[in-house]
């Protein structure tokens, strides 16, 4: 009778262990608000880098790609999201900022799809290969 107990009570365990919990995909990221650019296209950005993007509730996508300020839009739907840099102020900054920022720039236009992870944002091509990963201010 014991072994049969603990028969039963180890496999309810088991297939408890099996369930999983539904994430929505028609549910939005929480992305609003300022998060800093951490690393581009799996490389870190440079120490003390103001690389950021600012997600504002209209739809508008601002923030600082390295070295100059960027705006435009982004799309967002359930984990699937567009950036759309629509146009970046001109200065001039040490190589190192400007190949950075290239980058970022290049990093932006290939993102389409989102998620969260251990309080990083991960911003992934159509691949799934992340290519921006963001943590908020």
């Amino acid at each position: 009778m014991f072994k049969k107990c603990i028969f039963i009570a180890t496999t309810l365990l088991g297939l408890s262990a099996c369930q999983s919990v539904s994430i929505l995909d028609n549910e939005d990221l929480d992305i609003l608000g300022t998060w800093h650019i951490e690393a581009t296209q799996g490389k870190p950005v440079i120490d003390y880098s103001p690389a950021q993007l600012v997600f504002a509730a209209d739809g508008a996508l601002s923030g600082n790609n390295s070295c100059n300020q960027f705006f435009g839009q982004y799309q967002l739907d359930g984990r699937s999201l567009t950036l759309s840099p629509a146009g970046n102020t001109m200065k001039a900054c040490v190589d190192a900022l400007m190949q950075q920022e290239q980058k970022v720039m290049q990093s932006m236009s290939m993102v389409t799809q989102g998620t969260l992870t251990k309080g990083k944002l991960m911003l992934s091509d159509a691949d799934g290969n992340t290519v921006l990963v963001l943590s908020k201010q």
